[in-house]
């Protein structure tokens, strides 16, 4: 492990005692972490030997940048909690910190388990309604840093709430992201991360969902910055007739990389899972997608579906598309599609004898290309903001 990430480091973090307990036995465990390669499966078509961690020294906890909108004293009344688990009295985050990540790790979760300084901590209790969105906003800078933001979100039974996570790193700057989200029987959750990182910053994330008996999770994800940016996203449906909705966005320019790793795992009988990630790519960039769907013995009459869109727009850019089922159960319905290629050319055809011109024409189409997946995010306000950032990206290809 490289010398500046050592359990003095993690020690000067300070927060909680039994987060400062959780950190410290596992900077006990840096010694024996071996960093991932490109010939592991999970890793193939990646980056990651680009990575010199040498580079990096962790945040202090007084460089951290981390808001989280107050909820109105009238939920706070009724137990409802939103802050940063650095800073506030979180009582149950102890229990829940680390749990679902746990039951996936690797070594990017382990290096944040010893360098998590805070994070931001929602604790919905059971049958209460948040009804307006829960705004996280995660920020880092500063070359040669590595930050660990952390976002747990815990909802009991039958509540409901939404949150828009935003990530955002400026510089030659590594983040390792974890996310989880704790959905209760019955609960509803619906989970935006939107990452804006600059284009020098390597991004490392894993968002990890437990998803209860006839709960449901919509989580949407929208990727657009970043020189390397991945995200492992992964959603455990463990109760009878749970619900996983997941959705992205991405798009890639100049020598961008987007990484996406999904598991849609099915333990019991009923559930539903329906995935749709859509990106493009242009200039040099590249994407990777790579999913699997995994249908236990115990998960009878349940129904899967993956499906990955991929638009290549110039010559030098490219995408990978690997989907993947596993499946033990033999009362299922389940599907996948992918599809890489470049803009239809009967589709430009027909705008251009219109009168659009080229540019205009692609643009059109490429808005067209993810509005089915804008239309689904579940905060509204937020649409118009990505598709100007999506027109943003176009606009520099065309001048």
């Amino acid at each position: 492990m490289p010398s500046a990430f050592t359990p003095d480091a993690s020690r000067g973090l300070g927060g909680p005692e039994w987060l400062a307990e959780r950190r410290a036995a596992a900077a006990q465990r840096l010694g024996d972490l071996v960093l991932p390669t490109d010939t592991e499966e999970i890793w193939r078509y990646s980056r990651i030997g680009e990575l010199d961690l040498e580079r990096y020294r962790p945040r202090t906890a007084d460089e951290r940048e981390l808001e989280v909108s107050p909820v109105p004293q009238g939920l706070r009344s009724k137990g409802v909690i939103a802050g940063d688990l650095h800073s506030i009295d979180a009582e149950g985050a102890e229990e829940w910190f680390g749990r679902c990540a746990g039951e996936s790790p690797d070594a990017f979760t382990e290096l944040h388990d010893a360098f998590a300084a805070g994070g931001a901590y929602i604790f919905v209790p059971p049958g209460v309604v948040v009804d307006e969105p829960v705004f996280v906003s995660h920020r880092s800078s500063g070359d040669g840093l590595a930050s660990f933001p952390h976002t747990l979100v815990v909802v009991g039974e039958g509540a409901e709430v939404s949150i828009v996570d935003r990530f955002a790193a400026a510089g030659d700057h590594l983040t390792d992201a974890v996310i989880e989200l704790v959905v209760g029987d019955g609960a509803n959750v619906r989970y935006i991360s939107v990452q804006e990182h600059g284009e020098k910053t390597w991004a490392i994330a894993l968002q990890r969902a437990r998803v209860g008996r006839d709960a449901r999770l919509q989580s949407s994800a929208v990727a657009l910055g970043g020189d390397y940016a991945r995200l492992r996203s992964e959603s455990l449906l463990h109760g009878e007739g749970g619900e996983s909705d997941l959705l992205a966005v991405y798009f890639g320019d100049q020598q961008q990389m987007h990484d996406f790793r999904t598991l849609q795992d099915h333990a019991a009988p009923r559930t539903r899972s329906d995935l749709l990630f859509k990106g493009a790519v242009e200039d040099e960039a590249r994407s990777v997608y790579s999913g699997l769907i995994r249908l236990r013995k115990s998960a009878q009459k349940a129904n899967a579906f993956q499906t990955n869109r991929n638009l290549v727009l110039t010559e030098g850019a490219g995408a990978e598309s690997i989907p993947n089922l596993e499946i033990e159960a033999d009362d299922v319905r389940c599907s996948h599609a992918s599809t890489v290629g470049p803009i239809d050319d009967d589709q430009l055809y027909y705008l251009e004898s219109r009168g659009v011109s080229p540019a205009d024409a692609e643009r059109l189409i490429v808005l067209g290309f993810f509005e089915d997946v804008f239309a689904r995010l579940p905060v509204p306000s937020l649409v118009a903001e990505l598709r100007a950032s999506v027109h943003e990206k176009l606009g520099r290809l065309h001048g």
